[in-house]
Order: C-alpha cells, then sequence, then structure tokens
C-alpha cells in the first residue's frame, strides 16, 4: 500500500518527513513529488488528514523531496539492501 509513499508527521507546527515510518503520532502520506506537496498544500489537506489547528510550515518535507529526486533514490524501508527485517536501531 504504502510503497513509492513519504509518511510525514507534525511537531511543533513543522511537517517532519518519516522515511522509516517511526515517529510517534498520526501520520500522513505523501507521494515523493513536490507537485503532490504543493497540491496537500493548497488544499489544507495536512492540517485535515494530521488533525492539528492553523497552517503547517512543510519546508523540512520539500527539502527531503528535493534530496531523494536529486539522488534517484527512494528512501523508504523496502529500498534496504541489507536483507534484514530487523530495524538495527
Amino acid at each position: 500500500m504504502a510503497d513509492g509513499l513519504l509518511r510525514v508527521v507534525v511537531v511543533d507546527g513543522v511537517l517532519i518527513p518519516d522515511p522509516r515510518r517511526r515517529l510517534p503520532g498520526r501520520g500522513a502520506w505523501l507521494h515523493l513529488a513536490s507537485e503532490c506537496l504543493d497540491r496537500a498544500e493548497r488544499r489544507s489537506a495536512f492540517p485535515r488528514a494530521l488533525r492539528v489547528p492553523g497552517p503547517l510550515d512543510p519546508a523540512p518535507v520539500r527539502a527531503h523531496i528535493r534530496a531523494v529526486c536529486t539522488n534517484g533514490a527512494r528512501e523508504t524501508p523496502e529500498s534496504d539492501t541489507s536483507g534484514s527485517k530487523v530495524d538495527p536501531s
């Protein structure tokens, strides 16, 4: 279901990318494309999905998407090449 999607959470009014899908709290899912982030911002989707009031700062998510798209690699748990199903942290 979540292949190719980035989980984001809100911390102190800022959207934080959660590529490992481990941060606590309610999360929202987003395609790894700046167009999808732009559309979600225009529609005020994040405050509704995350059930928080007011506007949210998407700068960290935008930077993460830019970095992932620039590198050409997607940071999802499925991209781990070690073959291990155990989280090393």
